[in-house]
């Protein structure tokens, strides 16, 4: 008899391996809602969707230039500051939705780690200490789910599920 956590279930399984199983779909949910939130954000802001003036992404790009990784990637997003924003807010809103509903959930993990180290190597890159900018974590945090997809839960498993029945 086994007093650990590892617990017989009813259908054969062990607790563990069913919490192994689900051990992204945090990760996936936290991701997905704050990559929808944060494009839906820009999309919706005005201010921030504009060429110029403060709040807008002209400004915040022009202001970190000089310190950026590359300022060559900054130049040209000033070539279009408008374009560049809203790609990146609907780039950031197609990744959030991909990884909610696991939705080819490598590619829009793959979207989402690209994203957190262009936004890293540009606006955060200055920010000291290194722990202190978002961006680094975030680009951490889409590692997991490019790795490994989304295994439960998604539109992805059931695809595989559907291909695996098909005789």
């Amino acid at each position: 008899m086994r007093s650990d956590p590892f617990i017989a279930r009813a259908d054969g399984g062990s607790l563990k391996a069913t919490l192994t199983r689900h051990a992204l779909l945090p990760l996936r949910i936290f991701l997905g809602v704050t990559f929808i939130y944060a494009g839906l954000d820009k999309l919706t802001d005005s201010t921030f969707m504009s060429a110029s003036g403060a709040g807008s992404i002209a400004e915040t790009m022009q202001s970190v230039r000089d310190s950026s990784a590359i300022p060559a990637l900054v130049d040209l997003s000033l070539k279009s500051p408008v374009g560049f924003g809203y790609a990146i807010g609907f780039g950031e809103l197609a990744v959030g939705l991909g990884t909610l509903v696991g939705l080819l959930t490598r590619l829009a993990a793959l979207g989402g780690a690209l994203i957190s180290l262009s936004l890293w190597l540009t606006v955060s890159w200055a920010v000291e200490p290194y722990y202190f900018g978002n961006d680094l974590a975030y680009l951490m945090a889409w590692l997991p789910l490019l790795l490994a997809g989304a295994p439960t839960f998604s539109l992805d498993a059931l695809w595989r599920e559907r291909r695996r029945r098909i005789p």
